[in-house]
């Protein structure tokens, strides 16, 4: 019986050190040679060499010549894998599982630490929030308090000299309307319900509706010479002298 030696040598190589081709016989593998489509490094094995080896390995079984490898026109065409060939198992040609690199772990690393922070500056200005408006509105209503300093003087002087409560009307006092700076829209000064002198400033603060629109008290108490601080702001937006 006659028997084909076409594939005594039953070659198999890694096409880009990845992919497997063949089985290819000696010549194959030596025209793939000679016309570039492998190089010496290219990744090779058949039968009886253990693991994947590189083509130098093999130049002196297969007569090449690393040195000067000639081109052909036309690279040949490996011959079509016959059925039951392609299941060989080999483990050195298998494709390198690709990690992360160190770039994309930093970036990674990056985002994720980027969004702790955002969390933790939202957190931090969801609580620090409310306390500045506090702050703020506080200020104002202390400030406002500050402007009628001259004005409890006046009233204080009057009733000593005067034996009676000022009005508006009266000497060295002004118009409601002529008493508006900063927060304060007009100041009323006049006798209270309860026999009290006193003055009432009307606050104008558009930004903030806990104020706008809402009056500060000072209530004076002619026989001990002395003053009361009351408003319908809420009492964490008044200085504390003035809280209910």
């Amino acid at each position: 019986m006659h028997k084909d030696n076409t594939y005594v040598n039953q070659w198999f190589y890694a096409e880009g050190n990845r992919e497997r081709r063949g089985p290819i016989s000696d010549e194959d593998i030596t025209r793939l040679f000679q016309s570039r489509r492998i190089d010496e490094d290219t990744l090779v094995w058949r039968e009886g060499t253990g693991d994947w080896r590189p083509l130098r390995e093999f130049a002196g079984e297969l007569g090449l010549d690393l040195q000067n490898p000639v081109s052909a026109s036309a690279p040949p065409v490996p011959p079509s894998l016959p059925p039951g060939l392609q299941t060989i198992h080999t483990t050195s040609a298998a494709a390198p599982r690709q990690g992360l690199s160190g770039c994309a772990i930093a970036g990674i690393i990056a985002a994720v630490v980027g969004v702790i922070l955002i969390a933790i500056l939202a957190i931090l200005a969801a609580i620090a929030m409310p306390a500045y408006q506090q702050y703020v509105m506080r200020s104002k209503t202390t400030m406002v308090s500050g402007q009628l300093l001259g004005l409890k003087h006046q009233v204080a002087e009057f009733v000593a000299a005067n034996q009676r409560c000022p009005i508006n009307d009266d000497e060295g006092f002004g118009t409601p309307e002529s008493y508006a700076s900063g927060d304060v829209a007009q100041v009323h000064v006049g006798r209270f319900e309860e026999g009290h002198c006193g003055l009432e400033a009307f606050l104008r603060v558009p930004s903030h509706s806990q104020l706008d629109g809402k009056s500060i008290w000072l209530d004076y108490d002619m026989q001990a010479d002395s003053w009361e601080c009351s408003s319908d702001v809420d009492d964490n937006y008044l200085p504390i002298d003035c809280r209910g």
